[in-house]
């Protein structure tokens, strides 16, 4: 009989209520070790890992009450979690009645969850239950608080179940119920009106789903998401122009330039990179530059050297690129160190020292030699680059003894 209560959890004495301060290094790094416990678990034995999941999703909130939240770790570390967490409950065959009591402490955790920290876990509902029976009941359950919430008469108040009665509709098949409930609320929010979306394409609806989504725009209204439902749409209809045209850019927009790239180029591996970059270029009037590392990535130097002396690219970005390619691709290196002095001798980078200007000198000497430029012609070229600025450059003043005639 596979075991679920006896076995004893190391995280669990880690996550006692009130367990954590106010740092959020210690908690984040606990919780990493946490799903490690909990994936090492699941290799054998499913069922306990999984009730360890519920255990862990019991006791994250009490625990991180106060742990400072503001800079977004925490909980950025705590959805990973829950993502991590849900296919392990949500992946296991046990009886109904197990599936209930697990579902119950996780309800019961969303309502103790002040700050709150899991609340994410409504929006996977659905897929908790399993089941088009158990998420019914749970829907009829949750339905009358979340259709007074939600309605015209609704005096703005927070339930908690919220998006589980949305998602638990959704799971049961109820889309149309699904729908007059999300279509008769008194707000038009996206964090609704996306099991609007769903259930539509539950329904074979898909251009109006579409239509549905477009609509959810407005003041506030989380754009980049709305793009990435109607971009999903319209990709899994095999319409995938049309979506890189209106949606790609905008749906795929990541914590960097290249990793941007790196995304539109994996989702459309028909179009090539060169095409994709220049459509984002294209899309960033006025700052153009900050594509340089996409196109550094791409193999695409001669983009990549234009966009350096675009704009001001970061001085360092530019050394480390004249440094890996001055064997490589010496004329782009050449380029790259050219524009991190430019860009130095303008007055861009941050804190830019002596050590720094004399890095990318060192650099694009290497390149310059590479390429077959004497040393001379490389520090005649400098001078009369910054003999166009204005004044005696900081640049020019570190690297006078190397330039003089």
């Amino acid at each position: 009989m596979t075991r679920t209560t006896s076995h004893k959890w190391v995280f669990a004495t880690r996550f006692r209520r009130g367990a954590f301060g106010w740092k959020s290094a210690l908690p984040i790094q606990r919780l990493k070790e946490a799903l490690i416990e909990i994936r090492q678990i699941a290799r054998a034995e499913p069922v306990l890992a999984a009730n360890g999941a519920v255990a862990l999703l019991e006791k994250l909130s009490p625990a991180l009450e106060h742990v400072d939240s503001s800079s977004g770790a925490m909980g950025t570390a705590v959805n990973r979690a829950i993502d991590a967490l849900v296919p392990v409950i949500a992946g296991v065959d046990v009886p109904a009645p197990v599936r209930t009591r697990w579902l119950e402490r996780l309800f019961d955790a969303l309502q103790d969850d002040p700050m709150p920290y899991i609340e994410q876990l409504g929006d996977r509902w659905g897929d908790l239950c399993t089941s088009p029976a158990i998420a019914s009941a749970w829907a009829d359950r949750l339905l009358p608080v979340t259709a007074r919430v939600m309605g015209a008469e609704g005096l703005g108040e927070h339930f908690v179940g919220t998006t589980a009665c949305l998602g638990a509709l959704n799971a049961a098949g109820r889309h149309e119920e699904l729908l007059a409930l999300v279509n008769g609320a008194r707000l038009n929010w996206w964090g609704c009106r996306q099991y609007g979306v769903d259930a539509l394409i539950a329904l074979n609806r898909s251009a109006e789903a579409l239509r549905y989504a477009e609509a959810s725009r407005g003041l506030n209204a989380p754009t980049a998401a709305i793009a990435r439902k109607c971009e999903a749409i319209l990709l899994s209809s095999g319409m995938m122009d049309e979506a890189y045209r209106r949606y790609a850019i905008e749906a795929n927009q990541a914590a960097t330039h290249l990793a941007t790239f790196r995304a539109i180029a994996k989702k459309y591996p028909d179009r090539s990179p060169d095409s994709i970059l220049h459509d984002l270029v294209a899309s960033s009037p006025g700052a153009e530059e900050k594509w340089f590392a996409a196109a550094k990535d791409a193999g695409l130097f001669d983009l990549a050297a234009s966009l350096a002396m675009s704009g001001p690219t970061d001085p360092r970005t530019l050394t480390r690129a004249t440094r890996d390619f001055a064997q490589r691709k010496p004329a782009f290196a050449v380029a790259c160190g050219t524009a991190a002095l430019h860009w130095m001798a303008a007055g861009f980078g941050y804190e830019i020292t002596g050590s720094d200007v004399l890095d990318a000198y060192g650099a694009l000497a290497d390149a310059a030699v590479a390429t077959g430029m004497e040393r001379d012609e490389l520090n005649r070229r400098l001078r009369a680059q910054f003999a166009t600025l204005p004044g005696r450059s900081f640049v020019a003043t570190v690297l006078a003894q190397h330039l003089s005639a």
